[in-house]
């Protein structure tokens, strides 16, 4: 052991003191340098997007695009560079909970051949608002309020829906916010999104309009919201394990990428206005052409070296992309800038090795806050007359913005064009199944019932009329309002014509595969042994994994004798941990479970969750003690090692629907 200078250690144990009772010494460096260094270990943690996980990985061109984009990356299919991904919470800090109703950042680093490329999106296509100067406005209202320092991590406060009912341009947002698509299962089981309109511009100057989609290999899957409410009780580091167990045991989760590509003519005959960060262009519209995958296959070393210290910038592009005039990215392009040079002290955060590009760099750059390589030689400046002097422009290999003609007075204003604010809010409500629709209005009278001023409530759902009538008298009867307020008159009356488009629906993508879902199986002693063996091995040849749970973590003993440790004490592992759930118990341990709160909770949750549940003839009793109903298809009674594989392919279907529909 040496100090960070180098000098070796003698003792990592006790301070330099005079004499064993007597005071400490100044003079004692090691202590001195590891009690200061200690005291700076944390950096300001990220005003939004605090709580974050990531992991590395590579992305793949599967299409040749040289026609569209100019990009290196896309002159020939399987050309591959390397990828870091960090998926976030947005509102909470840095030690919140995973399963709060809340926006993902999905933000993607490739580390190309002409430097790195940052697509910095989320798991929502859209955003509250149209105009950065609204962002700390937004950010301010959602986070814990300033007097009393809660409720972190949430929205269902007076302060947010007092902004949303003052802001009707959030309401697409809010739509999405209140749906399962902000309680996802997974990191691996969600969409991401470039949420902006951006540009390919090919080697000759032609620009393209290009939306970026990540479409998730292993489906999209989220959880109830009692479910999300238990598990982060349960284990509020849920999502973080869930993608380190996935990596870590070879199941590496995959996304395609896909583009919407579209011209000007497209733009200008789009009902919407194709800048407008609030606003989706539909599938069915401009379908997806995939150009790419990308595949994470390796956590980080340091969670605080890459996970922590990553700067994502929406201005870092590469040559053959190019910005729009989305104000929105136009004020990120900005504010991303600004935050690295806060957050990690300086303009040289570039040379942390999670942020360096992997190609070579050349530049004038110097000094400067941990400066980590100063340019060599003479010569800092350009141009210069020495015969080393450093690097110089290059106009062919270099980025070239679109030469786009640019018209208009200098004034602050909103642009006509963007103005519809409940056209497409309404459009994703249709687009939603039944069951989903019931748990977005559901949402929505949980968020608003927090909310102590019946004034922003009802301001909040006479916007809803706007977007669907029934969904405005479902909420209002379910905050006890005497009727539907009166609608707020909208600038753009609502269009009504726009057809449900199905991709925005998580049900009806349902995956229809167990592949890297997790069964819970609870054990007690005396449990057949192939009954087991079988059912594991059906898991496991179905792509998913298994976790053992029992009344002790030292496991059960099967009837044949064998001792088969447990990864979980039924206290520590509620059912909502789990995709689907098996209850193997002999009369006497289920009677054992039925005196058990935890093991009887389980079953209740399970039943209630609409879980596909495998239970062997004498479990039945457990089921039937907590009231969990009549015994329906989606309880699957096992009755030998035949049964298992069966079951387990039933469980592709992810939930029994039909038990709480």
């Amino acid at each position: 052991m040496t100090t960070a200078q180098g000098a070796p250690v003698s003792d990592n144990q006790n301070t330099l003191r005079a004499g064993p009772r007597g005071p400490a010494l100044l003079e004692d460096f090691a202590m001195r340098e590891k009690i200061f260094h200690f005291d700076h270990e944390r950096i300001p943690e990220r005003v939004v997007h605090a709580r974050g996980y990531g992991a590395h990985g590579y992305f793949e061109a599967t299409e040749a695009l040289g026609e569209i984009t100019a990009a290196h990356l896309f002159q020939e299919a399987g050309r591959r560079v390397p990828a870091f991904v960090r998926f976030s919470t947005v509102a909470g800090n840095k030690g919140s909970m995973d399963l709060a109703r809340d926006v993902r950042g999905f933000a993607v680093k490739l580390y190309t051949e002409e430097g790195n490329w940052d697509i910095v999106g989320n798991n929502i296509p859209v955003f509250f608002i149209q105009d950065p100067m609204k962002f700390p406005d937004l950010v301010h209202a959602v986070k814990d309020e300033p007097d009393r320092g809660f409720p972190q991590a949430q929205s269902a406060h007076d302060n947010y829906w007092d902004f949303v009912s003052l802001m009707p341009e959030s309401l697409h947002m809010v739509m999405w916010q209140m749906s399962d698509r902000t309680i996802p299962r997974s990191y691996r089981f969600m969409e991401g999104f470039g949420v902006h309109s951006f540009r390919f511009v090919n080697a000759e100057g032609k620009g393209t309009f290009v939306k970026f989609h990540w479409k998730p290999r292993q489906g999209m899957q989220s959880v109830l919201w009692d479910e999300a409410v238990k598990i982060n009780g349960a284990d509020p580091d849920f999502h973080r394990r869930d993608l380190w167990d996935a990596i870590q045991s070879g199941d590496y989760p995959e996304w395609d990428l896909a583009v919407q590509l579209f011209d000007d003519d497209f733009a200008d005959r789009f009902a919407f206005d194709i800048l407008d960060p609030t606003k989706i262009i539909p599938e069915e519209e401009v379908p997806l052409q995939v150009i790419g995958k990308l595949v994470l296959d390796r956590m980080v070393d340091n969670f605080f070296a890459e996970t922590e210290q990553v700067a994502f910038c929406t201005q870092n592009i590469v040559p053959g992309v190019d910005f729009t005039n989305d104000p929105l990215l136009q004020g990120r392009n900005f504010s991303y800038l600004d935050t690295q040079l806060k957050r990690l002290g300086g303009p040289n955060f570039t040379h942390i090795p999670i942020n360096a590009p992997r190609c070579p760099m050349h530049h004038f750059q110097q000094d400067g806050h941990m400066q980590m390589r100063g340019p060599k030689g003479r010569a800092n400046y350009e141009p210069n007359s020495w015969s080393q002097g450093g690097p110089r422009a290059d106009p062919d290999r270099g980025h070239r913005s679109f030469p786009e003609p640019i018209k208009g007075e200098k004034r602050k204003l909103r642009a006509e064009s963007f103005a519809d604010h409940y056209s497409q809010a309404r459009q994703f409500y249709i687009s939603q199944t039944e069951i989903e629709q019931a748990h977005l209005a559901d949402a929505l009278v949980f968020e608003l019932s927090k909310v102590e001023t019946l004034a922003i409530r009802e301001r909040v759902v006479a916007h809803l009329p706007n977007i669907d009538a029934d969904l405005a008298k479902k909420v209002a009867k379910g905050l006890g309002l005497e009727g539907v307020p009166k609608a707020h008159e909208p600038a753009v009356k609502t269009d009504t014509s726009l057809k449900p488009s199905d991709p925005l629906s998580i049900l009806k993508n349902a995956p229809d595969s167990f592949k890297g879902r997790k069964l819970g199986i609870v054990m007690t002693d005396g449990i057949d042994d192939a009954l087991l063996e079988a059912l594991v091995k059906a898991v496991k040849a179905e792509g998913g994994m298994v976790e053992k749970i029992a009344p002790a973590v030292g496991g059960i003993t099967t009837a044949g004798g064998n001792k088969v440790p447990a990864d979980q004490k039924i206290d520590g592992a509620p059912s909502v941990l789990y995709d689907a759930v098996a209850v193997l118990a002999t009369a006497e341990g289920t009677d054992m479970l039925k005196g058990m709160h935890p093991a009887k909770c389980f079953a209740a949750d399970a039943f209630a969750h609409a879980k596909f549940i495998a239970l062997t003839p004498d479990a039945e009793a457990l089921f039937t003690a907590v009231s969990a109903g009549p015994p329906d298809a989606g309880m699957h009674v096992l009755s030998g090692p035949k049964d298992a594989a069966p079951f387990v392919k039933a469980c592709r279907a992810l939930r029994y629907w039909e038990r709480i529909a």
